[in-house]
């Protein structure tokens, strides 16, 4: 009888290591927004801890036709009033949270948490390595439009499609891409990750402040 060959590439991605990398810690719970009641699940990946769904904090909202890159502005997918509370009960604020323009972003995180900076992305992705977009997704179509490549969400992070507020005044993206906001600024510029359904990559770019993207909080 032969020996069973022992595939260490195989054992490895099983345990998000790259042989050599301590294995993702995948311990979570939940945590209470003291100012809105929210509860959100936690995740720690590596030595980070990231809230595992959007930030839903939603003191005022906007129609997509409204925007700003001095004054926060926050957004509800493919709401067009100017009623929170009515924004709150919608099926996309239940599932993707709220959507923020930069400088709402910065100060949306509760006490304790914050907008976490372009250097604090760059650990994260680099932790995961060259699939960490697979790795953060949440796997399966229900969310994610076919194919959602790579999709495993073996990380944790549960990242989810919520698309954006673009420039011009539109909402675009949902079951598609995931943007989410650093707090990192380059010149009239902001550095964001994304995420997008036929790939299992993240993608570094920038973007303007008036753009409408998602925020994901890290604990301090």
């Amino acid at each position: 009888m032969g020996k069973t060959k022992f595939n260490l590439f195989a054992f490895c991605t099983l345990l998000l290591v790259g042989c050599g990398k301590d294995p993702v810690d995948t311990s979570n719970g939940t945590f209470k927004d003291s100012r809105d009641q929210h509860v959100y699940n936690y995740v720690k990946i590596g030595t980070q801890t990231w809230m595992a769904e959007n930030l839903a904090y939603l003191p005022a909202v906007s129609p997509s036709s409204e925007g700003s890159e001095t004054s926060p502005f926050y957004y509800v997918y493919d709401y067009e009033g100017n009623s929170a509370a009515a924004a709150k009960e919608t099926a996309n604020y239940l599932t993707y949270g709220a959507l923020y323009n930069w400088e709402a972003a910065k100060i949306a995180c509760p006490s304790g948490w914050h907008l976490p900076t372009d250097a604090e992305w760059t650990a994260l992705t680099n932790f995961l390595g060259s699939s960490a977009g697979g790795l953060m997704k949440e796997n399966g179509t229900f969310h994610w439009g076919s194919p959602n490549s790579g999709a495993t969400n073996a990380s944790g992070f549960t990242a989810l499609p919520g698309g954006g507020r673009y420039k011009t005044g539109e909402f675009v993206g949902l079951g598609d891409d995931a943007y989410f906001w650093s707090s990192s600024e380059d010149g009239a510029f902001a550095w964001n990750r994304y995420l997008i359904r036929n790939g299992d990559g993240v993608t570094r770019y920038f973007n303007s402040r008036n753009y409408g993207l998602s925020v994901r909080c890290l604990q301090d």
